[in-house]
């Protein structure tokens, strides 16, 4: 679902007292929507203007382990597109973020990306306490509760969406590419949202991007997630620089919570 690159940041300015109270409550959350072996699967669709096309699947799993003496929440978000696909693009990428059970800070991410003649591997640790992210064998400074790409999705879900207005911008910031980036969620409200698995109560949200070699930059990504407990993304759609992508959710296990945004047709 996210697939962010090194790049060009398309913001515009946003006031200070904004930033650091939405930063405040990114540090604050608790994890409410997710628990040990949530999985979830989405397909991917491509559009060149004319029909939407099977490109791929994306699968998201979760489990609880240990590491470093930490109890850790291992989320894998894996993708790669569908053979009678891979002629137009070929992916085939892997996310692994380690996210802290109490703090819900990531300490570890590593990303094996191929796409296209694009690869990247990258294994990066954070020591939120001392404020530093380690990558590549160098040591770079980082704000309090700072995200990676996987990390943040999951945060994001925990956010309650039910103190804010239409408009809202909740920020945040993410280290990629040995850099931090200081984006933002935007809250846009919520509505009803019609897929192939069903009808759904949904919170429409725009999370800013960064310009990559796929994504256009700034506030192009439309996302709806279950307006219940879970928080479940259930449809994300987004330009490209040739085309348009729309991922929807197709299966999901082990939830944490009852899933209640489902409309009774």
């Amino acid at each position: 679902m996210v697939a962010v690159r090194k790049g060009i940041i398309g913001i515009g300015l946003l006031l200070l007292p904004v930033l650091v109270i939405a930063q405040n409550e990114f540090c604050a959350a608790k994890n409410t929507s997710f628990k040990d072996g949530e999985k979830l699967t989405y397909r991917v669709y491509y559009n060149m203007g004319f029909v939407w096309i099977n490109a791929g699947n994306v699968h998201f799993n979760t489990n609880l382990e240990q590491m470093n003496g930490h109890k850790v929440y291992h989320v894998t978000g894996a993708g790669r597109t569908a053979k009678s696909y891979e002629w137009v693009y070929k992916v085939k990428d892997k996310y692994d973020t380690y996210i802290d059970k109490e703090t819900m800070l990531p300490l570890r991410f590593v990303r094996h990306v191929k796409e296209g003649g694009f690869t990247i591997d990258q294994d990066v640790t954070m020591n939120h306490a001392a404020g530093e992210a380690t990558s590549d064998n160098k040591v770079y400074p980082i704000p309090r509760c700072t995200q990676d790409v996987l990390s943040a999705i999951y945060f994001a879900r925990n956010i309650d969406y039910n103190k804010h207005s239409p408009g809202d911008k909740i920020a945040f910031s993410m280290f990629l590419d040995n850099k931090v980036y200081n984006l933002y969620i935007k809250y846009v409200g919520k509505e009803k949202i019609d897929t192939k698995m069903g009808s759904y109560n949904a919170i429409k949200i725009v999370p800013l991007l960064i310009e990559g070699t796929i994504f256009k930059g700034g506030e192009k990504m439309t996302v709806w997630v279950t307006d219940d407990d879970n928080h479940l993304p259930l449809r994300v759609e987004s330009p490209i620089l040739v085309g348009s992508i729309k991922v929807d959710l197709l299966d999901f296990e082990n939830l944490r919570n009852p899933f209640n945004a489902s409309i009774s047709q």
